[in-house]
């Protein structure tokens, strides 16, 4: 391509995408500013790569901007579709990170998620379609306020199993694919993942599986849960049976984990079997326990969490400073986390901190909330927190009935709007009840509209007296027709 240079005027006019410049920013993340008069874009334009623009490191390639080229057009789709993936890979990046997971790990599993971040894009371009139909280029943002909340939501669905969900994207010819490296010897240049599974699949030269496979077929686990595991984290193919999972399986017993329960453990968090128990599970836990988590308790903890031995202790001490900081008790704090310690995979900047704050601006009590209902502190604020509190205002409940709600019944930001709030409020309305019986029993959305409410209140209803909600809802059956056969008697 013969080497042109732009006119001087329009070079004048290239911005950067970005409101705070480039020096953030990959150099491909420049774009011609809006304020061009239409009829330069009828110009074949080129933006020297060696042209520095705010501090942008030199190019080496030329970039043709020319309308009506489809080649030149074609090139700028593809630099910019180049650019929105290391956007997305990016944020993936960072959320894993946020996560827990070490940087290293992070990098490893993004840079082998080629279909996820491809599905990363897709969900860009449906988000933002009437700016990519305006030609308009996205910010990073703009990438991140459409990308972290559903990040967000798949980790709160599928927990530790979004890492798989990341590496083994729906692909169409993943089974092909999968059936074909098994029937075919695997050459030197095999992905070390192929390798890992070839390794826990085929049988020694004397005709026997692996020492791996055979302990943990008697473990209790299938053997293509194994592959699974392997496909997960491919390092626990390699891992030495006497050395690394027998003492781990050990340990668990002693802790009071049934045996039946240990195959899911290890499926859940396999690098659980490559952590040194001296120097890592073992101190972690005696830290734990100084801080309150019940030691009695380790078998329900483990099952329900297994990553939480598997955190850096900078991050769990980061995550208990915040307790502690938001005014919960020290000798709380352990059973905040015996509880739910899926708090631990908590961002404390992106989550818990910014969670807190928003609690409180509606009247919460931040401290008092995360040590009953832990869980609302892992929900996206704007795509669940706020719809819930406007739900409620636009039904004319102040904020400060919110915030009571709230300190009331923890869980209610956790609810699905269609199916529990709309259709259990709309249910209310047919009742009788002055709206502040809810502020007063914001527990009525937690029972079951079909099986609770509805009959307990034909039943009262046939009965010709009428009951609080708390007294409608709360009681067991038998304290429920005690109570009615006493109104009854008293009419």
């Amino acid at each position: 391509m013969t080497s042109l240079k732009a006119p001087a005027s329009l070079n004048r006019r290239v911005t950067p995408c970005h409101p705070r410049g480039c020096q953030r920013l990959p150099p491909w993340r420049l774009i011609l500013s809006p304020s061009f008069p239409s009829s330069s874009c009828r110009l074949c334009i080129l933006i020297s790569r060696q042209l520095t623009i705010c501090n942008a490191q030199s190019y080496t390639d030329d970039l043709w901007l020319a309308s009506g080229s489809a080649q030149s057009s074609t090139a700028v789709r593809s630099r910019l579709l180049a650019a929105e993936r290391e956007e997305a890979k990016a944020v993936l990046s960072l959320f894993l990170r946020q996560k827990g997971l070490r940087s290293i790990l992070a990098a490893r599993i993004v840079n082998k998620a080629d279909g996820f971040i491809e599905h990363l894009v897709s969900k860009l371009h449906v988000t933002y379609r009437s700016r990519y139909a305006e030609g308009r280029e996205l910010s990073t943002p703009e990438i991140r306020d459409a990308l972290i909340p559903y990040l967000e939501a798949l980790s709160k669905e599928h927990g530790d199993g979004l890492v798989e969900v990341v590496e083994n994207f729906p692909d169409p010819f993943a089974m092909e694919r999968e059936a074909m490296s098994s029937s075919m010897p695997l050459t030197p240049t095999s992905s070390n993942k192929h390798k890992a599974i070839a390794r826990v699949s085929t049988p020694t030269s004397g005709g026997a599986l692996p020492e791996l496979v055979v302990y943990l077929l008697d473990l209790g686990m299938e053997h293509e849960e194994i592959k699974n595991v392997v496909r997960k984290f491919p390092a626990f193919a390699y891992y030495n049976v006497d050395r690394k999972i027998k003492p781990l399986v050990a340990l668990l017993l002693e802790l009071g984990v049934p045996r039946s329960s240990i195959p899911g453990i290890i499926k859940k968090r396999p690098q659980l079997c490559g952590i040194s128990m001296s120097d890592n599970l073992k101190p972690m836990m005696t830290y734990l326990e100084n801080i309150g988590v019940n030691k009695d308790q380790w078998s329900k903890v483990l099952s329900r969490f297994p990553a939480l031995l598997t955190y850096s202790r900078q991050k769990v001490e980061t995550t208990v400073s915040f307790l502690t900081e938001l005014g919960v008790p020290k000798e709380n704090v352990g059973k905040i986390l015996t509880r739910c310690p899926h708090i631990m995979s908590y961002s404390v900047s992106d989550n818990l901190r910014p969670t807190a704050e928003y609690f409180q601006s509606i009247g919460a009590d931040a401290a008092s909330l995360i040590q009953k209902s832990p869980q609302a502190f892992g929900l996206n604020i704007e795509a669940k927190l706020k719809p819930i509190t406007e739900f409620f205002l636009e039904r004319d409940f102040s904020i400060e009935e919110i915030g009571i709600m709230v300190n009331r019944f923890g869980i209610i930001h956790t609810l699905s709007m269609e199916d529990n709030l709309l259709p259990k409020y709309e249910y209310f309305l047919t009742m009788g009840y002055p709206r502040n019986e809810l502020v007063k029993f914001p527990q009525y959305f937690g029972y079951s509209l079909e099986q609770r409410i509805k009959p307990r209140y034909a039943r009262m209803i046939d009965c010709g007296v009428r009951l609080i909600l708390n007294q409608l809802l709360s009681v067991t059956d038998s304290r429920f027709e005690d109570i009615l056969q006493k109104r009854m008697d008293g009419i």
